[in-house]
């Protein structure tokens, strides 16, 4: 990948890392509101939100640490390459999903390994 690859894929990471940060602030003012409900659906409704929020902090995180990961790759010439096998991801890939670590034949092998030993 060349350097005006990174560059542009650099770009994009910070402003995903900036997304998320303002949403992660949103999240908290959101979490952090006090309200009393006199009606138990409205405090059941705003219970679930509640729940939702603390869900998307957890996945945003989780994205946090992946764009830190894929900044930190850019900055060391990693980035772009398959973690497993060495081999270049793809630009369409990295568009999709710019934080991927793997090619896309990994990724769906992972995937039926996963389907096929998950608890049911």
């Amino acid at each position: 990948m060349n350097d005006a690859q990174l560059e542009f894929f650099r770009q994009r990471l910070i402003q995903m890392k900036e997304e998320v940060l303002r949403r992660e602030v949103d999240a908290k003012e959101r979490l952090h509101e006090r309200e009393v409900f006199a009606d138990p659906a409205d405090r059941a409704t705003a219970e679930e939100e509640h729940w939702l929020d603390l869900r998307l902090r957890e996945r945003e995180s989780m994205l946090l640490r992946k764009v830190d990961d894929a900044l930190r790759r850019i900055k060391e010439k990693e980035y772009g390459y398959c973690e497993k096998t060495g081999e270049p991801i793809g630009i369409p890939r990295l568009l999709a999903r710019p934080t991927a670590t793997v090619i896309v034949d990994v990724k769906g092998l992972h995937e039926k390994v996963e389907t096929h030993f998950r608890d049911r």
